[in-house]
């Protein structure tokens, strides 16, 4: 329909989308589950052409194809190869684009929601295979006592741009050294808080994130999250929303539902050790 060849497409990866590299031309095609996510699709093409109009380091959209498509209910997006130089980027690097990236005023034709603190975690609760009624019953009942918890915070800054999922797997290094921040889907007018707690939460309740890390992260962004008395809360609520994401790929085989298991019983006991695996 857009003129490019599905001859050779690679897929890349497939989470919230399916995304694939096409052999014909340096393009990277995402596709989305459903029609419900037609509207994140459209603020990320949004988005994403904003950035590039600031000069800021982020994935580019194909701008000579009117997008995002519906193809039998998936909407599809088109964008700019970036030929990932295969090295993780230093949480000292997320740090310092997160900085910036939150110095920005967006414009108001943008029409940024407010951040989604649960995303779809309610429908994927509801549809979720391979657990029991009475996990179902007690993620309910979670997702009532972390709203009510964070109605009661009040936040250290005012809103501006967030990204929506700040981790280093969202900010590539191509073959040149360059930068580029992607996966805007979640992008939102909100606290800067909710980006932060990404690293915050994967150093202090996880250990995927090591101390001189975390610490290359708080150096170049400025502000370590720990020291704010909401911490607490905002890092239950991605332990909540980690756990329903991951619910959803259950059927993948055995080591996902372990690991499902493994992260609801973590959620039972907030004072218990995560020993939880990165997906």
């Amino acid at each position: 329909m857009v003129g490019l060849g599905d001859a050779g497409a690679e897929q890349l990866r497939f989470g919230e989308n399916a995304l694939y590299r096409l052999a014909t031309a340096p393009v990277v095609v995402r596709v989305a589950r459903g029609p419900a996510y037609l509207p994140s699709a459209r603020r990320e093409v949004a988005v994403s052409r904003w950035l590039a109009s600031e000069g800021f380091p982020a994935v580019r959209t194909m701008d000579d194809i009117e997008q995002p498509l519906t193809i039998e209910g998936h909407p599809v997006t088109f964008w700019r190869l970036i030929e990932d130089a295969g090295q993780p980027a230093p949480y000292g690097e997320l740090g310092a684009v997160l900085r910036d990236l939150h110095s920005l005023t967006p414009p108001p034709h943008l029409g940024l929601p407010p951040f989604d603190t649960f995303g779809r975690s309610d429908r994927r609760i509801e549809v979720a295979e391979g657990i029991s009624e009475d996990d179902r019953g007690f993620l309910r009942k979670r997702r009532l006592e972390l709203a009510d918890r964070l109605a009661g915070l009040d936040f250290d800054s005012g809103k501006g741009p967030v990204h929506g999922d700040a981790h280093t797997d969202n900010l590539m290094v191509d073959q040149q050294g360059r930068l580029h921040l992607i996966d805007l889907e979640n992008f939102c007018l909100d606290h800067p808080e909710w980006d932060l707690v990404v690293s915050a939460h994967e150093h202090d309740r996880l250990g995927w994130v090591s101390r001189d890390e975390y610490g290359a992260f708080v150096d170049g962004y400025g502000r370590d999250l720990r020291d704010w008395p909401g911490f607490g809360v905002l890092s239950a609520i991605q332990e909540f929303k980690m756990t329903t994401w991951l619910m959803q790929n259950i059927a993948e085989g055995p080591h996902v539902a372990e690991e499902v298991r493994a992260r609801l019983a973590s959620l039972r006991d907030e004072d218990a050790q995560r020993h939880w695996q990165p997906y």
